[in-house]
């Protein structure tokens, strides 16, 4: 059960025996209750003069007066102080009293009664009902004993007020704690995220999306260690768009970084998931295939990319270069990028937008001749 559904009996696990234990802790006993009940019939006499008479002293103070506001409030209130003296000398003092004095004590702490007011006020209303008792008993009532057991139900009610006063702070302290958290999680969650941000940004192209070159070198050492554990093949392909300074200078660098976007998401595109594209400097990129031999990165991404540039950029041509490393033997990276490199200056001295049609030394020679 949730804990608005409660009462503030269930909620304080206030029970028939509870009530008993707390009455022992006062001493107030069943003579206590008839002895106020036997004054019921002279408090009911006298109700309206004592109520009258507490709320005159009440709102001659700033304070008080300032909470009840209006003629209304003022009217509920009398009405309820009303009912309240008058449960005082009912002589059932069971749950529903208890649960009586607790939603007191909630209200108050609701409207921002300050204890100091509410214990002023209990003064106030216990002077005013021994005074009462005082003046209007019979010969034959014993003033001090109802006067006594008076002070013990009054003290009673007051720490039953005061739990729910300490109950509320509580509850306020564990909302503002469980907030406080809430926030700490989502700035938490908000640093992460600019961070991932962040790091994405360092490690992106703004123009392309693609990964910038500050990376490329741990990119391809990492793809190399991986390779040489499953001892798979790696190939890395070498970009450069053709005639590039040409085309801002002619066309604009408007144009040149328009052509410069849509390379990099057709390089995008062509490659798989597990690939890394990378915008090298300038006009040049660098893709780096995983598990991948030469003839595979000719056949399934150089050509297709050629393809789809030629569709997409009418006059714009890309010269590419390929290097493979793995499975036998493998280059460092270093090593690796600059074949692709030289290969796709070869291709450009060749005929643009087709591979060279070189021969090319094996791995295993180039280990054996560096």
């Amino acid at each position: 059960m949730k804990q608005t559904d409660q009462t503030l009996l269930e909620q304080m696990r206030i029970t028939d025996f509870e009530v008993e234990h707390r009455k022992n802790l006062f001493l107030f006993s069943s003579v206590d209750a008839q002895l106020l009940k036997s004054c019921k019939s002279l408090i009911e006499q006298n109700i309206d003069a004592v109520v009258s008479e507490f709320y005159r002293m009440q709102t001659s103070i700033p304070e008080i007066a300032l909470l009840i506001g209006d003629a209304d409030t003022l009217a509920r209130l009398r009405s309820a102080q009303r009912r309240y003296i008058l449960d005082l000398f009912s002589g059932l003092y069971d749950l529903e009293y208890i649960n009586n004095r607790l939603r007191i004590g909630l209200v108050h702490k609701r409207i921002g009664v300050e204890p100091k007011l509410y214990l002023s006020a209990i003064y106030t209303l216990k002077h005013l009902l021994h005074e009462t008792i005082e003046k209007n008993s019979q010969p034959d009532m014993n003033r001090i004993a109802i006067i006594s057991a008076l002070d013990k139900l009054l003290l009673f009610d007051v720490t039953l007020v005061f739990e729910t006063y300490i109950r509320s702070l509580v509850s306020e302290i564990e909302t503002a704690k469980d907030k406080s958290e809430q926030y700490a999680r989502s700035m938490e969650e908000k640093v992460k995220e600019r961070t991932r941000q962040l790091e994405e940004i360092s490690c992106t192209d703004a123009l392309t999306g693609l990964l910038n070159v500050r990376h490329l070198q741990d990119i391809i050492t990492t793809a190399l260690r991986s390779a040489q554990r499953r001892s798979e093949p790696v190939s890395v392909i070498y970009i450069d768009i053709d005639d590039f300074k040409k085309i801002n200078d002619t066309q604009g660098h408007q144009r040149g970084d328009e052509i410069l976007r849509t390379v990099g998401n057709l390089i995008k595109d062509t490659a798989r998931m597990e690939d890394n594209c990378i915008r090298y400097g300038g006009d040049e990129f660098c893709v780096l295939l995983t598990n991948c031999r030469e003839d595979q990165a000719r056949e399934q991404f150089i050509n297709r990319l050629t393809q789809k540039i030629s569709e997409r950029l009418s006059g714009v041509t890309i010269s590419i270069g390929v290097a493979q490393t793995g499975p036998n033997e493998y280059l460092d990276a270093h090593t690796l990028i600059k074949i692709a490199d030289e290969r796709m200056y070869a291709a450009k001295q060749t005929h643009k937008n087709n591979i060279a049609k070189i021969t090319t030394l094996g791995v295993d020679k180039l280990i054996e001749s560096s």
